[in-house]
């Protein structure tokens, strides 16, 4: 599935900026004028952050693009680089549909989940990022050994906050841990090890469903595209579209 129509990719880039800011700013405080710095600690908000930033690269590239070469096309700056930020939200959403949601409903812990904040940030940015991906980039970047690379970005996470935690800091209630499943004192090391581990395969299989959809959907692509006399001829951020038939040509660099 791909909408080769910039304009579209401009709108939908811009309002999923807006709306991942809003749920940002929510959930730090920054639009009561109460900013919580501890907020920005958490991988919740740190990969939120990422697709924010993410975001506004490709509206900013999109908008280029449609100055120089019009609205037919796609606009995709580092293609495999969509994989690695679909993968920090898809974690985010994970974890806290497995983890955060039924522990609140199943330990009493005071958590009220669902709210509008949580939604934005936990449900509503990661389904915006996965469109994006789905709607708005061509098909065919994603490499099989590309989903232990995207892994690399949640792991960083869980060194900083280990670190962090063992030398004295805090997260949110005073905790040194920011995320249940890894709590050593409660679950003891070999608890929190079988966590990460299952946590890992989890999110591995979810990793390579993108790739075998990106394949599957590049491979129908080019089927389509053999059937209509069309030849497409795509590199690393840049595709070039010529029909055989007629005088059809979209060009992206």
């Amino acid at each position: 599935m791909f909408i080769a129509d910039r304009r579209l990719a401009l709108g939908f880039r811009l309002l999923s900026a807006v709306v991942t800011a809003w749920g940002i700013g929510r959930v730090t405080g920054v639009f009561d004028g109460d900013v919580s710095g501890v907020q920005f600690l958490y991988f919740t908000v740190l990969s939120n952050i990422l697709c924010l930033v993410w975001f506004v690269v490709l509206a900013v590239a999109t908008g280029r693009d449609i100055a120089r070469h019009g609205p037919r096309g796609a606009s995709a700056p580092w293609p495999r680089f969509s994989g690695a930020v679909m993968m920090s939200i898809t974690v985010t959403m994970i974890i806290y549909l497995v983890i955060l949601v039924p522990e609140a409903f199943t330990q009493n812990t005071g958590y009220t989940p669902f709210t509008l904040t949580d939604d934005l940030i936990h449900i509503v940015t990661p389904v915006l990022t996965i469109l994006d991906w789905l709607l708005f980039l061509p098909k065919g970047s994603f490499r099989w050994y590309d989903p232990p690379l995207w892994a690399l970005l949640p792991y960083a996470y869980l060194v900083f906050a280990f670190v962090y935690g063992g030398f004295g800091g805090t997260f949110g209630g005073g905790s040194p841990y920011p995320y249940p499943f890894m709590e050593v004192d409660r679950l003891g090391v070999g608890g929190v090890a079988a966590w990460i581990v299952a946590l890992t395969v989890a999110l591995e299989v979810v990793a390579f469903v993108y790739v075998a959809l990106d394949r599957v959907l590049a491979l129908a692509a080019r089927h389509r595209d053999a059937r209509g006399g069309v030849v497409t001829e795509r590199t690393e951020g840049t595709e070039r579209t010529e029909r055989t038939e007629g005088t059809e040509r979209t060009a992206r660099a």
